[in-house]
């Protein structure tokens, strides 16, 4: 995770519409007063499409300088048969059915999701003049990603800085924090997150089960002290 110095006058935000994310958006134009704040969102295949119009919501409610929604319909069968997210033919599984060695890396990872959408913000970035790139990596409870650790963030930085003009850096503040860590700080925030989605399904409705929809839920009621 690279240590937030110096006052950034614009960034790019990773926003997908997730409580993660929109937590991200928020943070960067109210906690760190980031005023002109550029968003980019994927359509990347992905069964739970319907958070792009959350993402919408939230870039309309902070007043974005750009929001643009990415296409990349073709990612979904590059990678198909890869991922329980993209894939129809895997289903979406329940986090308490997960064993305990699929937790490390479950089936709804999606392979070099992460570093595809932090490359294309990094060269967004760079075209617009723009140092800095957030992204809502955080540290799940009972599962986790490798591309949302502090360790790939450190790397990422590393390969960026090689840019010998202008050297784009990826920020993650939450990396490493929990879910309830996450959605404490949307909520000092004034983030509205009944605008926002989580569950990995693509129903009308969330499942309720899948790993995500657990996650959030479960984060809401420790805060509640429940």
């Amino acid at each position: 995770m690279s240590k937030l110095t110096g006052k950034m006058k614009n960034a790019v935000v990773l926003l997908s519409g997730g409580v993660d994310s929109t937590t991200i958006l928020h943070y960067v134009r109210k906690k760190l007063g980031i005023r002109r704040v550029y968003a980019l969102s994927f359509l990347y295949g992905q069964k739970h499409f319907r958070e792009l119009a959350m993402a919408k919501w939230q870039a309309k409610a902070v007043n974005v300088a750009e929001h643009r929604v990415i296409d990349l319909s073709f990612f979904g069968e590059l990678i198909a048969g890869s991922s329980a997210l993209t894939d129809k033919s895997i289903s979406v599984p329940d986090l308490k059915k997960l064993e305990k060695s699929q937790k490390r890396q479950p089936p709804t990872y999606v392979p070099n999701r992460n570093m595809v959408f932090i490359a294309l913000a990094a060269a967004y970035a760079e075209a617009k003049g723009v140092q800095d790139v957030f992204y809502g990596a955080q540290a799940q409870d009972e599962y986790g990603y490798w591309d949302c650790t502090v360790d790939f963030v450190r790397k990422i930085n590393d390969v960026l800085r090689l840019n010998r003009c202008k050297a784009i850096r990826v920020n993650a503040p939450f990396a490493g924090l929990c879910k309830t860590a996450v959605v404490k700080t949307g909520l000092e925030l004034g983030v509205d997150y009944t605008h926002t989605w989580s569950c990995y399904c693509g129903g009308k409705k969330p499942c309720g089960t899948c790993p995500s929809c657990v996650e959030r839920e479960k984060a809401f009621l420790v805060l509640k002290g429940e």
